[in-house]
C-alpha cells in the first residue's frame, strides 16, 4: 500500500510561483523545494523535471484564473460590473513590477517552449471564452461593443497589454492601471451617457 502523500502538488505550485516570482526563469527545482520546505528530490519526483513542473504550473494557472473570474463576476448583479471585475482578476496576483517582470521573463522563455506555448494558448483561449460568456450576459447594455467573441478577443488583448506595459513602465498599482483600461473599453461600448 502506497504512502499517502503529506506534500500537496497544490504546495509545490505555490511555491514555484512564489520562487518564479523572486527569481524569473533563472528558478532552479532546489528554490522550489527550499520554499516548499521539502527536500529537492521531492519536486522532482513529483513532477519528474523543471518543465514538468512549468506544465503543471500552467494548468493550474488556468484553472485558477478561470475560477477567480468566476467567483468576482458572481459577486455583483449587475453583468457590466461583474465583467470588469472577472478582467481585472486575471493579472490581479502578478504582484509588484518586480515580480510581474520576473513572471514576464519565464513568459518569454514559455513561449520558446513547443508544450508551454500551447499550454499558455490554453490559458488565453480559456479567459477568452469566460469573458465571452461575461460579454454575452451584458450585451443588452453594451450597445456599442463589437460581436462577443471580437469584444472577447480585444479585452484579452487589454489585459495582456496593459500588464506587460505596467510591468515595464510601474505607475501606480497594476490593479488600478487594469481597471481604467477595462473601464476606458467597457465606457465606448455602453455609449454616452443620455445618448
Amino acid at each position: 500500500m502506497a504512502r499517502p502523500r503529506s506534500i500537496t502538488d497544490e504546495r509545490l505550485l505555490a511555491a514555484a510561483e512564489t520562487v518564479i516570482g523572486r527569481c524569473g526563469p533563472g528558478f532552479t527545482l532546489a528554490q522550489v523545494a527550499a520554499e516548499a520546505g521539502v527536500a529537492v528530490g521531492t519536486a522532482g519526483q513529483r513532477f519528474g523535471s523543471k518543465a514538468g513542473l512549468l506544465q503543471a504550473l500552467s494548468r493550474r494557472a488556468t484553472a485558477h484564473a478561470i475560477e477567480q473570474m468566476r467567483a468576482c463576476a458572481d459577486s455583483s448583479d449587475d453583468p457590466i460590473v461583474g465583467l470588469r471585475s472577472a478582467a481585472v482578476t486575471v493579472y490581479a496576483s502578478l504582484g509588484d513590477a518586480e515580480e510581474a517582470a520576473n513572471h514576464l521573463g519565464q513568459l518569454g522563455v514559455d513561449i520558446g517552449d513547443p508544450v508551454l506555448r500551447s499550454l499558455l494558448g490554453e490559458h488565453y483561449a480559456a479567459v477568452e471564452a469566460e469573458l465571452a460568456r461575461l460579454v454575452a450576459v451584458a450585451a443588452s447594455e453594451l450597445p456599442h461593443a463589437p460581436s462577443v467573441p471580437r469584444a472577447a478577443r480585444a479585452l484579452v488583448a487589454v489585459l495582456n497589454g496593459a500588464s506587460l506595459d505596467w510591468s515595464i513602465r510601474p505607475e501606480g498599482r497594476l490593479a488600478d492601471r487594469l481597471a481604467e483600461d477595462v473601464d476606458a473599453v467597457l465606457t465606448a461600448w455602453r455609449g454616452r451617457e443620455g445618448s
